[in-house]
């Protein structure tokens, strides 16, 4: 139990350390939101509201509710608009 604890600690600290992130096409993207379930659509829904979206989906291993369950993991990214 300890053990899969730490390992989920270890994953969320990895995850924490992804913020930004650029295309081949040069534009930079600000990772907004990681999760999964409703909370994940609710998200989608209103970013998709305030611009450009983009969704990564994520393995899973190493969050126990996420491995039992088969429910995916997620990142939504939004597009940095360029200062005018």
């Amino acid at each position: 139990m300890v053990e899969e604890e730490a390992r989920e600690q270890e994953r969320l600290a990895q995850e924490e350390l992804v913020r930004e992130k650029t295309d081949e096409q040069g534009n930079k993207w600000r990772k907004v939101y990681f999760g999964g379930g409703a909370h994940f659509q609710n998200w989608l829904e209103q970013c998709r509201e305030l611009g450009e979206v983009e969704i990564e989906e994520i393995d899973s291993t190493g969050f126990k509710c996420f491995e039992e369950t088969g429910e995916k993991l997620y990142r939504i990214w939004m597009k940095e608009e360029p200062p005018d």
